[in-house]
């Protein structure tokens, strides 16, 4: 493997770049033509730009990039996350083509890419379940199945991601017009509109193992606390999760392996837990790298994207080095307004100032001048700090953050200290809805 496709955008691009060029790799990068003269396309070793700022006529057209991949001699493409980072067939084309997919077997991805394919493959794992419902036919079979669940229960579009397509429902009154609105955007959004139910578990944390496989072999590399959220979508995401018992967290890594080795997982991926009540309870699988993934390395000293070139590389999985341990936490950076429901806030960056310290990393997709669009996520920049305690950690990512400046448009800069300083994430027992029933905020 000598050159690298990057069918990605933004920090993830240059994520990945950076790790290539260190492997000795040429880095071919694809950009709409909104971002042509993004951070990522001028660093690349190749620019090609692919189509419109639309994702559909750009960063979608799994077609073109594989003929661009296979007409400029690369060797493997990378899809980030995002985009086409979870789509089987794009990923099965690639193959076909004679390239290497960095990312899970095309079947793999089958087995755990819907919510109802992969709560089947955790149950046959042995992995804990909410309990749920089958597909359901109409509103009618929705209703009888709340009954014996038992309300409240989450409404679920099968094939749904990023919060999309999911609804609490508290009683049976809101239960026909919850079920009209979880097919629609299944199908709006993602083309399925198979629709389930969950039982709701009240106030539960967000806890995810990342995995790596070969194919045969799956091992758990560690544990990571994502509970503050928006939208159910991430914004402070740390490793290891300040909630878990010595106990607990064996069995929660020891079962997502074992669900990496019933889906026979190879590459890295993320298996997703609800925890609460002193329990856990399977969620999902991601089958790509997470947003999240650089506190998992901060605390193993692994370089997860390297890991992946290496697994598609047919390397096998890594001997775990000895671990610089501490803890890790990460702020999601990005152009939303808070005191706005989270909003995005697209515009021009004026000033982008991350100052160079120690024990913080920045994975920015965005400088000064850069344009940001709404055709794409809001994300600007990961802020990730490391200490030899969770404290001095939070303490770190605190103090760097008060330096950092974005100027030009709103982001959400503001919302970290109040989080970092609240007693209640300080002792590690927030819970999903921490920003709205602690800091006010809706979203």
């Amino acid at each position: 493997m000598d050159s690298l496709l990057i069918a990605n955008r933004g920090e993830i691009a240059r994520r990945v770049q950076r790790t290539a060029k260190r492997m000795g790799l040429r880095t071919i990068a694809v950009a709409s033509e909104l971002d042509r003269d993004a951070p990522f396309a001028r660093e690349a070793d190749e620019l090609h730009v692919i189509g419109p700022a639309a994702p559909k006529d750009s960063y979608l057209k799994g077609d073109a990039i594989i003929e661009l991949a296979r007409a400029r001699g690369a060797d493997a493409i990378h899809p980030g996350y995002g985009f086409l980072s979870e789509n089987a067939d794009f990923a099965g084309a690639v193959e076909a083509a004679g390239l290497a997919f960095i990312g899970p077997t095309p079947e793999t991805m089958r087995a755990v890419g819907g919510k109802l394919e992969a709560r089947a493959l955790a149950e046959r794992a042995g992995v804990p379940l909410v309990p749920g419902s089958p597909p359901l036919a109409d509103a009618s079979q929705a209703a009888a199945e709340a009954e014996r669940i038992g309300y409240p229960i989450m409404i679920k579009a099968s094939a749904g991601g990023g919060g999309i397509g999911m609804t609490r429902v508290d009683g049976p009154k809101k239960l026909e017009r919850a079920f009209a609105e979880a097919q629609r955007k299944g199908e709006t959004f993602f083309g399925d509109g198979t629709v389930y139910l969950e039982k709701l578990i009240e106030h539960p944390a967000h806890v995810e193992v990342q995995i790596l496989g070969d194919g045969h072999e799956v091992i758990a590399l560690g544990d990571r606390d994502c509970t503050v959220q928006r939208r159910h979508q991430k914004v402070v995401e740390e490793a290891p999760s300040p909630r878990l018992s010595p106990e607990l967290r064996a069995q929660m890594l020891e079962a997502a392996a074992e669900l990496g080795r019933a889906a026979r997982y190879r590459n890295a991926g993320t298996v997703e837990m609800i925890h609460g009540d002193g329990s856990f309870y399977f969620l999902e699988v991601n089958s790509r790298l997470q947003v999240e993934h650089p506190v998992t390395e901060l605390v193993t000293g692994l370089d997860l994207v390297e890991q992946q070139i290496r697994i598609a590389r047919g390397e096998g999985l890594p001997t775990l080095p000895e671990p610089p341990g501490g803890h890790a936490i990460e702020a999601r950076i990005c152009a939303e307004d808070p005191d706005k429901r989270f909003f995005p806030s697209p515009g021009r960056i004026e000033l982008v100032h991350f100052p160079e310290h120690p024990h913080v990393r920045v994975d920015a997709g965005v400088a000064s001048g850069s344009e940001v669009s709404p055709f794409y996520d809001s994300l600007l920049a990961k802020v990730i700090a490391w200490g030899k305690t969770r404290d001095e950690a939070i303490d770190r990512l605190r103090d760097y953050l008060a330096e950092a400046r974005i100027e030009g448009l709103t982001s959400n800069l503001a919302v970290f200290p109040r989080v970092f300083a609240h007693e209640v994430f300080r002792a590690g027992t927030h819970d999903t809805s921490f920003l709205l029933t602690e800091l006010g905020l809706k979203s």
